[in-house]
């Protein structure tokens, strides 16, 4: 069953998706999947291309930016800052949990100039704690 935790009217999050659950994301009016996993980081898990083809053969656009547990950096901050920006209509991003992906729309939305105040409250009503991410936040943030 697809736990997807809507974050605003663009974007949600959700942990692991399967090929088999594309129609599902599709008929809930989804454009585009974001896949912030790197393959392999669990055995069993699908791998990128497998959802790459499946998104595809929905019409989904799909973008793979993987996050380690090593952190973020700015390449995959402007990366999502792209591939929302290319999406023609509601995005889906998933991770192992969703955390990581709330985490890089978040830094991607401070990267924008985007209130963290803000994207703290909108992560939190989907189930996410931002309160350890606000210095990176702060750091991408452009000059006030």
């Amino acid at each position: 069953m697809l736990d997807i935790r809507r974050i605003d009217d663009r974007i949600s999050v959700a942990p692991q998706i399967a090929p088999e659950d594309i129609p599902a994301i599709k008929a809930a009016g989804f454009a585009a999947i974001v896949n912030n996993r790197p393959d392999g980081e669990e055995d069993g898990q699908p791998t990128g291309d497998a959802i790459r083809a499946a998104a595809e053969d929905q019409g989904l656009a799909y973008t793979a930016i993987p996050v380690t547990h090593a952190g973020f950096s700015m390449p995959q901050v402007t990366a999502m800052i792209d591939a929302l920006g290319a999406a023609n209509g509601p995005v889906l991003a998933y991770c192992r949990s969703g955390t990581r992906s709330c985490n890089l729309w978040a830094l991607s939305q401070a990267g924008l100039g985007g209130d963290p105040d803000e994207l703290t409250q909108q992560a939190r009503g989907a189930g996410y704690d931002l309160t350890s991410l606000r210095p990176l936040m702060d750091a991408v943030a452009p000059p006030r």
